[in-house]
């Protein structure tokens, strides 16, 4: 088993989605250009995975979301040594179709009085449904490490819940651990590394908006 070296986590740079709500109302979700900002986040973000990648080959996994295609093509790595997948169950969780921005923000409400996990959108998914769906990604990652050949590195262009979620299901994270952590910003990243111990480490923490609760250990 080839497992990489690091496995590189990216939120797209600032979409129009970021920069102005309302135009969920005309636009689909999946649609959203980066804005002049987003790009710049981008092309910033480019600079440090060149670095970081070097020479070395590089395993691309991007949601088929417009914005992340976007975030990755201006982060423009060298064609010859990546190898790029779109992967669907790497996409934002689903809020339906379009949408109300008055709803939207009414749901928002709902969700953080209820939990960002649990709580599902009316027309569209709950966390624990992108959950689901990372951890099936994972397996199948983890089938991809079987390769010898396989590069050092894994770069996967996101959204920041599914990187959360991501962590989570890597880490075996609980659920009262996720609910207090906080989003990455646009066009920022986190980095899977592994160690001499044969683990992976972050190289650095997800802030936390609020403290875990603790809802007492199960034994038995």
């Amino acid at each position: 088993m080839a497992r990489p070296h690091r496995i590189v986590l990216v939120r797209h740079g600032e979409s129009q989605g970021n920069a102005d709500d309302t135009v969920y109302e005309r636009t689909p979700d999946h649609a959203l250009a980066l804005t002049e900002r987003g790009r710049g986040q981008a092309e910033e973000l480019g600079s440090e995975l060149r670095e970081l990648f070097d020479r070395e080959r590089v395993s691309v996994y991007v949601s088929p979301y417009r914005r992340t295609h976007e975030t990755l093509r201006i982060i423009g790595l060298d064609k010859d040594r990546v190898r790029i997948r779109e992967e669907p169950r790497l996409r934002e969780q689903d809020w339906g179709n379009w949408q109300d921005r008055e709803d939207v923000r009414l749901q928002k409400e709902y969700r953080e009085a209820y939990g960002h996990f649990f709580y599902r959108f009316a027309q569209g998914e709950s966390g624990a449904d992108v959950y689901d769906r990372v951890d099936a990604f994972l397996e199948s990652l983890h089938r991809s490490f079987q390769d010898p050949n396989h590069p050092p590195n894994v770069l996967i262009v996101t959204h920041g819940l599914t990187m959360r979620l991501f962590c989570m299901r890597w880490f075996h994270w609980t659920v009262a651990e996720f609910e207090a952590l906080a989003n990455p910003g646009n066009g920022e990243k986190r980095i899977l590394e592994l160690g001499a111990d044969g683990r992976y480490a972050l190289d650095r923490p997800f802030e936390y908006w609020r403290r875990p609760e603790s809802y007492g250990a199960v034994t038995g």
